[in-house]
């Protein structure tokens, strides 16, 4: 390829976002660019070849633009010969919280949209629907305990045989790398124009032992890229031959 392909894809995931101002262009592009979770799902191959994705938390839906710049790409044959092929949302809904967040995602992705469907709403309440991918990227710690051992559960119920939950966690183990990331979260929190949270961490081993109790297949690997971080990413599946609960 004679142009560089993480430009590129991170131009065409970003550009949706200049219909929703300045702001959100910018946290896109910045998140996209920094955070090596968005390059590592893809370059693995983590998600199944074809599914439905469901994004719990989703904000302004940068992993929906992320996932279809990367297809469009791929589709086009501008796409590294060491990567996993790229996967192919059949469906992308998202739901957030934050009405400013949901307005954004609308006008970058227009209305409607073939297959971005992003909503307010509350993780603990609303319906999960159809599903094969569910994912909640740093968002499960705004939940008290007992609502997040809740919501995993209807995940886990929500999914099929061989469904993936992809999550992003701090371990509270970890010291100081842990409080780093608390206090990073409450800056962007705050910059995206949100109150400041409270925020409820568990130890990495508590993390694993919820998700293993309710019948996950569980794979945790640090997912920071140096920065001095205790970001570690969970990739959860549903055995082949599990039915759900």
């Amino acid at each position: 390829m004679t142009t560089p392909f993480l430009p590129t894809l991170l131009d065409d995931a970003s550009r949706p976002f200049r219909a929703s101002g300045h702001f959100a262009y910018h946290y896109a592009r910045g998140k996209l660019s920094s955070d090596c979770i968005f390059r590592e799902l893809l370059k693995r191959g983590i998600f199944p070849a074809e599914a439905r994705f469901l994004d719990l938390g989703c904000g302004q839906g940068s992993l929906f633009s992320w996932l279809l710049a990367a297809r469009a790409l791929y589709e086009k044959g501008v796409w590294p010969g060491d990567w996993a092929a790229a996967p192919k949302p059949l469906s992308l809904r998202g739901y957030e919280l934050m009405a400013r967040d949901v307005e954004r995602a609308a006008l970058a992705f227009g209305r409607p949209h073939p297959i971005v469907d992003i909503r307010q709403g509350d993780m603990r309440a609303v319906d999960f629907g159809a599903a094969d991918v569910v994912t909640i990227l740093d968002a499960l710690h705004y939940l008290p305990h007992a609502d997040q051992d809740a919501v995993i559960g209807r995940i886990r119920k929500a999914l099929p045989s061989g469904g993936l939950f992809l999550t992003r966690v701090g371990d509270a183990g970890a010291g100081l790398p842990y409080h780093i990331c608390n206090w990073v979260d409450h800056a962007v929190t705050f910059a995206r124009g949100h109150r400041l949270p409270r925020l409820f961490g568990r130890k990495l081993t508590e993390w694993v032992g919820l998700l293993e109790s309710l019948g996950f297949v569980v794979h945790s690997e640090p997912m920071s890229d140096g920065k001095p971080f205790a970001n570690t990413m969970l990739v959860c599946r549903v055995p082949a031959t599990s039915p759900c609960l």
